[in-house]
């Protein structure tokens, strides 16, 4: 996984633009009317998608695999803190947030790797604190392409497998964790024209007390 991301950003660098996700909006949005003030964003990239909650007066701490992208990050004046490492490795810090971001990055990961990651988040939460996942949707032109490993489970092409998610599948893994509730986003390519949107699911949930 680290050798896939890290020649990407070498190759492709700044590969999906600068504009925030659409999910990245309604995230902030949410943050902003909940009081949020401190978010964990794992799968930080270069921050295209922190940009925005920075910009709104939000304090972001980054999770990245790529040292690469970490480096666009700080080259476009980004200069919170980001770990250097995979989220399965976390927790890399002992702070609790009152938020969390993680876009197009849970679907990557296998069972066993998923279920550590959304108990991570989870126990990083300070109660009442938020969890947003964006991961893609069974729904989404990939899905069933490539090679077979798992149910709902493809390598779509070499070093990417994907695990597409459904409403099933979603309580599945999210319910113990706070699961407030669940909704489909098409995310548009932004920097690309005429691609079609990717169908993505938003999972939101909140720790209890």
């Amino acid at each position: 996984m680290t050798e896939f991301w890290e020649s990407s950003f070498i190759e492709k660098q700044t590969m999906w633009g600068f504009e925030p996700t659409d999910s990245a909006i309604v995230t902030k949005d949410f943050f902003l009317e909940e009081n949020v003030k401190d978010i964990l964003v794992p799968g930080f990239g270069y921050g295209r998608n922190a940009k925005v909650f920075i910009d709104n007066g939000i304090n972001v701490t980054g999770i990245e695999i790529s040292k690469t992208a970490i480096d666009l990050a700080r080259q476009n004046g980004l200069d919170m803190s980001i770990f250097h490492g995979s989220v399965t490795d976390m927790p890399f810090d002992n702070q609790r947030y009152d938020g969390i971001f993680c876009y197009a990055l849970i679907h990557l990961l296998n069972d066993r790797e998923r279920e550590k990651f959304i108990k991570d988040c989870y126990d990083q939460l300070k109660p009442n604190g938020y969890m947003i996942f964006t991961t893609v949707s069974k729904k989404a032109p990939m899905f069933g392409k490539g090679k077979q490993l798992d149910k709902d489970y493809f390598e779509i092409m070499e070093g990417v497998k994907m695990y597409f998610y459904d409403s099933d599948s979603i309580k599945q893994d999210f319910e113990k964790y706070g699961l407030v509730e669940f909704s489909e986003i098409d995310e548009p390519s932004k920097n690309v024209k005429n691609k079609p949107p990717i169908n993505f699911i938003i999972v939101k949930c909140k720790k209890k007390i």
